[in-house]
């Protein structure tokens, strides 16, 4: 017990070490590089300005030595008030050997270099450079050589000045640096102290919730809410130690919910194998029935009793051929809308596309009132395959035929707004029962006979719903449907085109025929 109880106060303190000893060396870094950079800076300042005075020294000496060009040693214009003590000037030859050297004695007449001093001075030449020479007895000077005609003067002063004046520049700035330093690193030790109290707060919580019992019912030390603030780092542990417990107290409810979860997922996969061995019933009953009618009347023909007439019995043969052929490409379709396979999409206008499937429809059955309401404000524009849109409206119209006694109004409008274009097929006929209603969009989902016509012969086979869901899908839409005895009303929205040239394809892919003659004037309201 004892040594889990120390074991969390010596990590606060190896933290606070380890914190401090990286701050500290950041500020030595800091503080080495900033004195650094102002030495070097200061000394470069102050050369500059040294080097100023030794070319102003020089021009004096060149301009005093020029009044006497016959004279290759003369050096009386150092005698000259101007120059201060330690001034030294040469004249050299034109190979920049020394002719004659003397230099600046306090309350003393100049005096000449002796022969290792003029040694040292040897070499340079008049090429406006300053350059830094040892002589012997003398010490370090800054020198320049200057040119006038055949007359070179060589001039210098001494640097020991300048040298003390930056040493000591130096040691005031680093006693200033390390005082600073050693004044930051309290203020940061204070402060990483007192910023690492609440961490270490929420360690020893940890440490006590790792000792604790988890079990149900058993209460769970939390950090304290003073120790939570989110504007700070240790706050923030704090708080997401605390919801890290909070998780932990609802565990057994999570595994539950999981539990029925996976329980309701298995229920879903259930469904949908019930559904699928259900549309393979119902696919091969429908199936199946087209091909036993055929089978028959082909067996009729064959034997040649006279029972049945070749011509009709040809007939029923072609037309349950063609409902089986309808039946095969509609599940084809669907297929291939499961797929979730790209449509190859253009701009189509609705407009004239509803137009036509209305005009289709009221040809095949001209026992219904037909109606359509267009736009004439602005164009219903969409993206999609034009033919696929067409047969789900088609679709729509062949159930409202289909499901609805001769005489039923069946109003067919287009409505476009900002975002999308709406399709609306609507009825006044008896209504969809509302226990179909919520499996309506089913595949072979077919309605009762209260809704269905007389002939029963000309009902589909329960798939022209499903297209049409599939379809709309497919372009990004959805249907929607809402049904009460004397209205009943399908609608498709699907998502508005874009501005021309905003889509692929040429303008000869757009579908914007016009209305079919026969529209004009009967059925736009």
């Amino acid at each position: 017990m004892t040594g889990t109880r120390t074991r969390p106060r010596r990590r606060p303190r190896a933290t606070r070490t380890r914190l401090l000893l990286l701050v500290g060396a950041t500020l030595v870094v800091v503080c080495g590089a900033t004195a650094l950079t102002t030495a070097l800076f200061q000394r470069a300042y102050v050369m500059g300005e040294f080097d100023g005075r030794v070319v102003n020294a020089a021009e004096r000496s060149l301009g005093g030595a020029a009044l006497h060009p016959s004279s290759s040693t003369y050096l009386g214009f150092l005698r000259n008030d101007g120059n201060p003590s330690g001034t030294l000037a040469a004249r050299l030859s034109g190979e920049g050997k020394v002719l004659s050297a003397a230099v600046v004695t306090q309350d003393a007449p100049p005096r000449d270099l002796d022969p290792a001093q003029r040694a040292a001075l040897t070499g340079l030449h008049a090429d406006g450079s300053r350059h830094t020479r040892i002589l012997p007895g003398l010490g370090a000077y800054r020198v320049t050589v200057l040119r006038s005609g055949d007359v070179q003067v060589l001039t210098g002063l001494p640097t020991a000045d300048v040298e003390n004046m930056l040493r000591h520049l130096v040691l005031v700035e680093a006693a200033v640096a390390a005082t600073g330093l050693a004044v930051a690193c309290c203020v940061c030790a204070v402060v990483v102290r007192r910023q690492l109290r609440p961490l270490g707060r929420v360690a020893a919580t940890a440490a006590e919730v790792a000792r604790a019992p988890l079990g149900p019912g058993d209460a769970l030390t939390r950090v304290p809410v003073h120790d939570t603030d989110p504007d700070s780092e240790a706050g923030q542990v704090g708080a997401a130690l605390n919801h890290l417990l909070e998780r932990v107290r609802h565990s057994e409810e999570s595994v539950r919910d999981g539990e029925e979860r996976v329980r309701r997922g298995e229920e879903q996969v259930r469904r949908g194998e019930e559904r699928m061995r259900r549309f393979l019933a119902d696919a091969s009953h429908e199936l199946r029935t087209p091909l036993a009618s055929i089978a028959g009347y082909a067996e009729l023909v064959n034997r040649g009793t006279g029972v049945v007439d070749p011509v009709l019995a040809w007939r029923r043969v072609s037309t349950e051929s063609a409902r089986m052929t309808a039946l095969v490409e509609d599940l084809l379709l669907l297929a291939r809308l499961d797929e979730s396979n790209p449509l190859q999409a253009v701009r189509v206008d609705l407009a004239p596309l509803v137009a036509e499937a209305v005009w289709e429809a009221r040809s095949a059955d001209s026992g219904h009132d037909w109606q359509l309401e267009l736009p004439l404000d602005q164009a219903a524009m969409a993206a999609g395959d034009a033919l696929l849109l067409r047969r789900a409206v088609a679709a729509l119209l062949s159930n409202a035929r289909t499901h609805t006694p001769v005489g039923t109004r069946i109003v067919t409008s287009v409505a476009p707004s900002d975002d999308h274009c709406a399709i609306s097929v609507r009825d006044d006929g008896p209504g969809i029962p509302p226990t179909l209603l919520p499996t309506v969009f089913e595949r072979f989902t077919r309605a009762d006979t209260s809704r269905s016509r007389a002939d029963a012969s000309a009902g589909g086979s329960g798939l022209g719903l499903s297209l049409a869901l599939a379809i709309t899908e497919a372009h990004g839409g959805r249907v929607t449907v809402h049904s009460a005895p004397g209205r009943t009303e399908f609608t498709i929205r699907l998502p508005r085109a874009t501005e021309p040239g905003a889509e692929s394809g040429s303008d000869a892919d757009v579908r914007t025929a016009a209305l079919p003659l026969g529209l004009r004037g009967q059925l736009v309201k």
